[in-house]
């Protein structure tokens, strides 16, 4: 792999984690406003540089390069719901490597059942470190034991308390499936620049408007909620507007002169600084045990591709 590409996958990569730093603290608030506010804004501050590439650069755009820019839209756009709901019940330093390391499962997975790939022993090793660091990721954190009541009457139990793996469960539920998503979109957008040879920059920033008039019916119907989130979260919303089509347009450039096989393991390096933002910047528990879980599926995916 070159040096540019290293460097591009290198910069996606911190940009990557930090807008999922933006989404997660921004969850809890209002998804569906989220995502809107967040895609209105990509929509209108990256329209200049589409622009530019459609007077520049000229591309010959047919009818399936179009139809593969609406449907990344589409994927992508569930990909948000889900990962967006997934930071609504998890943590970042749980949601973000499993999310990242299933989607790369999946891929593998669908190359060896579709595509009848057969992936040697580093393949195969990659694929079992990848599924152990989820499982580790998994594991509920242990709670204090309770002290026994003074009174005879057992003391009413806290619901978070009584119920303690549910979040967790709901959170990798949402995270697996965003994992889907990435590894629909990803296959999806490679065939598009790389066969129908549509430029990165059209095909990055396509999902964004496809985005707003998605999620437009949902945001607008709760405007006191969308005016909290503006309000209260406007610095995340305009950050993760401006990050999260640099990171995938990085990723989209590096993959039009690159393979995918060594793009696709490099970028995951994300994770890792995923979970260290959880812990420094949202004060999330459990760093050596997410540690471990995130840099065992960032050393799967790299056996994957290199199996």
């Amino acid at each position: 792999m070159s040096v540019t590409a290293i460097v591009l996958i290198l910069i996606a990569a911190i940009a990557h984690a930090s807008w999922n730093l933006f989404s997660k603290q921004a969850a809890t608030v209002g998804t569906t406003s989220f995502i809107w506010l967040l895609s209105v804004a990509a929509t209108i501050g990256y329209a200049p540089a589409a622009a530019a590439v459609l007077i520049v650069q000229r591309p010959h755009l047919t009818a399936l390069n179009w139809a593969f820019m609406a449907g990344t839209g589409v994927l992508q756009a569930a990909y948000f719901l889900f990962l967006q709901n997934g930071y609504r019940v998890g943590d970042l330093s749980l949601v973000y490597p499993i999310g990242r390391g299933t989607g790369a499962l999946l891929a593998a997975l669908a190359g060896i059942v579709l595509l009848g790939e057969r992936p040697g022993p580093a393949g195969l090793t990659g694929i079992v470190l990848i599924v152990a660091g989820v499982i580790v990721l998994g594991i509920p954190a242990r709670g204090r034991r309770a002290p026994a009541p003074p009174a005879p009457a057992p003391a009413p139990v806290p619901a978070a308390a009584a119920a303690p793996r549910r979040p967790a469960v709901m959170a990798i539920t949402f995270a697996g499936l965003t994992g889907l998503f990435i590894a629909s979109y990803t296959l999806w957008d490679k065939h598009a620049v790389t066969t129908l040879h549509t430029p990165p920059l059209l095909q990055g920033y396509a999902a964004f408007p496809i985005m707003s008039l998605a999620f437009a019916p949902l945001a607008l119907r709760d405007r006191p909620r969308l005016a909290l989130v503006w309000r209260s979260y406007r610095p995340q919303v305009l950050g993760a507007a401006f990050l999260t089509p640099l990171a995938y347009i990085l990723v989209l450039v590096a993959l039009s002169f690159t393979a995918v096989s060594a793009i696709a393991p490099a970028r995951e390096v994300s994770v890792l600084f995923g979970v260290l933002l959880g812990r420094r910047l949202l004060g999330e528990g459990s760093l050596p045990r997410r540690l471990g879980g995130a840099a065992a599926i960032v050393a799967g995916i790299v056996a994957v591709a290199l199996g």
